[in-house]
């Protein structure tokens, strides 16, 4: 499986906005954007406004970093948006909430969604009493998503969620420490997603 392999802090300083890829890091002095609010290279400080294009793009990337995905993956998502009834935008964004790898960030299990995804990869997560290894696996309303029944890994899920503890789970999120459980209580809505993004220029940029 292709991954994507780059700096956080530099993608983060890409997109100009906080996409928390290194979990609670973000939160403190030491997030890169908080440090240099500028884009990565040389004399980026210097550049003009984005055109029309360059703003889609930027629309795009910020979405794809947030969620770890390269661009054949997220492509693929906004094809099955493009072909589902109602606002193409708001289903892709809703469809790239539904990732397990997600939920498992979201509920605290992780401290960040590459976190997740080695959780998920190495076998360590359940849904419904079934293990899934599949990062992209879009969970459905009334799915509970588990750790495997070990004592060593619900201890560490324990941890992570103490340590995570200051970042709230979203609504349609019901989350239990002990034993560590998320429960999904239905499917997430537009406004309930927390990245700050115009998905109509997305939609505008792959439309054509």
């Amino acid at each position: 499986m292709a991954r994507l392999i780059r700096p956080a802090c530099k993608i983060c300083r890409r997109e100009g906005v906080k996409l928390f890829l290194k979990g609670s890091r973000c939160d403190t002095v030491k997030c890169g954007l908080a440090r240099r609010e500028y884009p990565p290279g040389m004399h980026t400080w210097r550049r003009g406004k984005f055109s029309e294009y360059g703003q889609q793009l930027r629309e795009k990337q910020k979405v794809k970093r947030y969620y770890g995905l390269l661009e054949r993956q997220f492509r693929r998502y906004f094809a099955v948006a493009a072909r589902s009834k109602g606002n193409t935008g708001e289903t892709l964004l809703i469809l790239l909430e539904r990732r397990l790898d997600n939920v498992v960030y979201l509920c605290g299990f992780a401290h960040s969604r590459r976190h997740a995804r080695q959780l998920l990869t190495h076998g360590h997560i359940t849904v419904n009493g079934r293990r899934v290894d599949v990062p992209s696996y879009g969970v459905k309303a009334g799915d509970v998503v588990k750790p495997i029944q070990k004592e060593a890994m619900i201890k560490a899920i324990q941890s992570n969620l103490e340590a995570n503890k200051s970042r709230k789970p979203p609504s349609w999120l019901d989350v239990k420490a002990a034993p560590p459980e998320c429960s999904v209580r239905e499917l997430p809505k537009r406004d309930e997603i927390q990245l700050a993004v115009q998905e109509q220029l997305i939609v505008e940029l792959l439309s054509k």
